[in-house]
C-alpha cells in the first residue's frame, strides 16, 4: 500500500468538526511524555506546555493532541506516565468532561488504537477532518507516520530498535537515523510526499511526527504544529476562527529593579515566566 493509500485509509472515517467564526481550537503534537528519566525529553519542557495547557483551558479552547502524546516505545506502562505527570492528566480531564479534548495516535503511541484506558468514555482517533460551510477546503489532521513506511507498516520493528538499540546509544549522543525528527534528509521527503497529497486531494494537511513547526499557505498547503521536545521552547497551531496562528511558548526572564538588599550589592533579580510568541498567521 502506497503513502498516498494510507492517508486515504486514515481519514475514511474520520470524525468531523466544525470550523465556524467563533470556534477555537489548539493542536499539539509529539509530546512525548515519559516517566522522568533522562531518556524523558518532555521534562524540560514541562512548565511551558503546562502554562499552555493553563492558558487555553482557561480561554475555551479545544486541546486536540495530533499523536505522540506519550512515550510508549520507550516506555512500557501508561500508569506510569500518569503518575510521573499528574498535573497534566488532571488538566486534560478536565477538557475531556466539557467536551473539549481529542487525541490522536502516532507512531510512538499507536497501543493507543487499541483503546488504551485513560479517561472515561474517551475514544482515541487516528485522524480528524475540520471543516467550514464557508469554503469547501477541509483541514485534515492525521500525525503524519502514514507516509513514512517504516514508522508505519513496519512499526514494531522501529519501537525494538528504538527500544533496545536507539535508547541506550542516546546516552552517548549517538541520534536515531530512522527518526523522521532526527534525520534532515528523510524529513525533507516527507514533508513533499505531505505537500503532494494535500494539492492532491485538495484538502490542508496538519500534521506532526517531524518535529518541524510549518505554517502552510495556498500554494504549499500543509502545516506542522512542531513538537514539545524542542531544545527550549515548545510549538503548536492556534486556529481561531478561520485564522491560524503559529506559537512558541518558552521560559523568559523580565528585568527587575529589585535587589536582594538595600546596599545594592547583589545582581539585579531578572524573575521568569513562561512567554507565548505568535511566530505567524495564515488565513484559511
Amino acid at each position: 500500500m502506497s503513502y498516498i493509500k494510507r492517508l486515504n485509509h486514515a481519514f475514511e472515517n474520520a470524525p468531523m468538526l466544525p470550523i465556524t467564526p467563533h470556534t477555537q481550537y489548539v493542536f499539539f503534537s509529539d509530546c512525548h511524555r515519559g516517566i522522568g528519566t533522562n531518556n524523558d525529553n518532555f521534562l524540560k519542557n514541562a512548565n511551558s506546555y503546562f502554562a499552555a495547557l493553563q492558558y487555553y483551558y482557561q480561554y475555551g479552547f479545544h486541546y486536540i493532541e495530533v499523536g505522540d502524546g506519550d512515550e510508549l516505545w520507550e516506555n512500557c506502562c501508561m500508569e506510569q506516565i500518569m503518575e510521573i505527570h499528574p498535573d497534566v492528566f488532571s488538566l486534560l480531564c478536565h477538557f475531556h468532561k466539557e467536551g473539549r479534548l481529542y487525541m490522536l495516535y502516532g507512531n510512538h503511541d499507536m497501543a493507543k488504537k487499541n483503546q488504551v484506558p485513560l479517561f472515561d468514555d474517551f475514544r482515541y482517533y487516528e485522524s480528524l477532518i475540520l471543516k467550514s460551510e464557508s469554503f469547501p477546503m477541509e483541514l485534515r489532521v492525521t500525525h503524519g507516520h502514514q507516509a513514512d513506511l517504516l514508522n508505519s507498516v513496519f512499526w514494531r520493528l522501529a519501537k525494538f530498535l528504538v527500544r533496545h538499540l536507539w535508547t541506550p546509544l542516546e546516552y552517548f549522543g549517538v541520534l536515531d537515523p530512522t527518526s523522521a525528527a532526527k534525520n534532515n534528509t528523510k524529513k525533507q521527503k516527507l514533508e513533499k510526499r505531505y505537500i503532494e497529497y494535500a494539492k492532491d486531494t485538495n484538502c490542508l494537511l496538519l500534521t506532526g511526527h517531524t518535529h518541524r513547526p510549518t505554517l502552510g499557505n495556498t500554494d504549499s498547503p500543509y502545516c506542522n504544529c512542531g513538537s514539545c521536545v524542542h531544545p527550549k521552547c515548545i510549538t503548536c497551531i492556534e486556529l481561531c476562527g478561520y485564522r491560524m496562528n503559529l506559537v512558541k511558548w518558552c521560559s523568559s526572564a523580565e528585568k527587575s529593579e529589585h535587589f536582594y538588599d538595600i546596599y545594592k550589592k547583589c545582581p539585579p533579580v531578572y524573575p521568569v515566566y513562561i512567554k507565548r510568541e505568535v511566530l505567524g498567521t495564515e488565513m484559511l
